[in-house]
């Protein structure tokens, strides 16, 4: 796994399965009042077509500065605790997760609102793209890693 990890932050990119128990772990405060976590997985169906897989790439040092990033303006914006964000890079199978989003904060409030922040930003800034491999052998980005304009 690349990545960057103090007691506040853990932003990184693996090419391994991620672990929610790992992030949880992490996210752990005797001062939380509220930790909440978003799983991103790969689903089954698409529009309609059925998915085998989905493929992620990154420019990866870029990745996790830009996941730093977004943690300090979290932080800026609520009060929060920890804040963890992993990414899995590579072949993701249906139903392993893609991505994890946590975060730790004194009130459930600020938890939420932390939590969905990240996983949008994430989602519109990161250099991170995704293509879906689907079981007739067709192969669709959903966001273009020649076009740097993830959809």
């Amino acid at each position: 796994m690349e990545q960057k990890r103090t007691d506040t932050f853990w932003v990184g990119l693996s090419d391994a399965a991620l672990s929610h128990e790992n992030v949880a772990t992490f996210l752990s405060h005797d001062d939380a009042g509220g930790t909440v976590v978003f799983v991103g997985s790969t689903r089954r169906l698409t529009d309609g077509r059925r998915t085998v897989f989905l493929s992620y790439e990154a420019y990866g040092e870029m990745a996790l500065a830009e996941m730093w990033k977004l943690a300090e303006r979290a932080f800026s914006k609520w009060t929060l605790l920890r804040v963890a964000m992993v990414h899995r890079l590579g072949e993701v199978p249906v139903g392993e997760a893609s991505v994890i989003i946590g975060v730790a904060a004194p009130h459930r409030d600020a938890a939420f609102a932390a939590c969905r922040f990240l996983i949008d930003e994430l989602k519109a800034e990161l250099p991170i793209w995704k293509k879906e491999n689907f079981d007739d052998g067709s192969k669709e980005w959903v966001s273009d890693p020649l076009n740097d304009d993830p959809q």
